[in-house]
């Protein structure tokens, strides 16, 4: 079995960011337990994971984040006050060992970058090939076969030693993210460069790096030999450069049309997460929709 081959069970997912464009709401909660609808952020993200096959996952934690570690954990006296008060089907929905999925923790105890955090992980991961799920943002899909599926098979397929999920943007906003230089089109492609926030004039795309990754285990290595930006900081991009100038595959994957990322970055991207996912709720949706119309008819709240 060739190492493109390798099944993918393995996810790390970066929690250490102090959120601080959340405050105050982030003050005492890390920002990947807000709520979103019925649920916490990272939820969301743990429940893609496990539905693409994912079964370790490690999250890189930082200060003030015990609250996703408890989350996770089965609490027997909750579980036990839920079963008095005859509470079944609640204790069938916090059951998140039915995920079939193992929660390992590792910390960065100050926050140097993405990558730094990454390098965390590398005890973890070992030599196999592995996922990065962004902590704090959410991947809508109404498809049967989701993103993440869709960037573990073209990983295998290509044999790169990178693949990165890629949503295209406005113009106007290429400032705000990592943009890539595709090589062809279709639904996945080649990059041949990343550029980090560009102007617009300067953005090679308007495709935007959109919180998921495939790696090889030849990341940490890049990661060791990527160079710390004006802050002091490692930045994945920049490791992901190394791997291309190494001559290393790079392949992008773009979201399709019915596929939407949510960046839990700030309050504006908040809320509107908020709302269209709790609009879409299985138990709730039609209420959050019905004072929607409400709200733009003129209502008050």
């Amino acid at each position: 079995m060739t190492k493109a081959s390798l099944a993918i069970r393995k996810a790390v997912i970066p929690v250490a960011g102090l959120g601080t464009r959340l405050l105050p709401a982030t003050k005492s909660q890390p920002k990947e337990m807000l709520p979103v609808g019925r649920k916490p952020v990272v939820q969301y993200v743990v429940e893609e994971m496990a539905q693409a096959g994912i079964r370790q996952i490690c999250f890189v934690t930082g200060r003030s984040k015990r609250a996703i570690e408890d989350h996770f954990d089965r609490d027997e006296e909750l579980i036990a006050s839920l079963a008095a008060s005859g509470s079944y089907a609640l204790i069938e929905e916090l059951a998140y060992e039915k995920l079939d999925v193992h929660f390992f923790y590792t910390r960065q105890s100050v926050p140097l970058g993405l990558a730094d955090a990454i390098g965390h992980a590398a005890e973890f991961v070992g030599n196999e090939p592995f996922v990065v799920a962004l902590g704090d943002t959410i991947i809508y899909s109404r498809h049967d076969v989701g993103l993440l599926a869709r960037l573990i098979e073209v990983h295998q397929r290509r044999g790169a030693a990178a693949t990165i999920a890629l949503e295209e943007v406005d113009p106007d906003e290429v400032h705000r993210y990592g943009i890539v230089r595709p090589v062809g089109e279709g639904e996945d492609f080649p990059i041949s460069e990343l550029v980090e926030k560009p102007r617009r004039d300067a953005a090679p795309s308007r495709l935007a790096i959109a919180a998921r990754y495939v790696f090889s285990a030849d990341i940490f290595e890049a990661i060791r030999r990527t160079l710390t930006d004006t802050q002091g900081e490692l930045q994945l991009t920049d490791a992901i450069r190394v791997l291309l100038a190494q001559g290393q595959p790079v392949w992008g994957v773009r979201l399709r049309p019915g596929e939407r990322r949510y960046d839990i970055g700030n309050f504006e991207t908040y809320f509107r997460a908020f709302v269209e996912l709790a609009a879409v709720d299985e138990k709730y949706g039609y209420l959050v929709r019905q004072h929607i119309h409400y709200l733009a008819d003129g209502g008050l709240v």
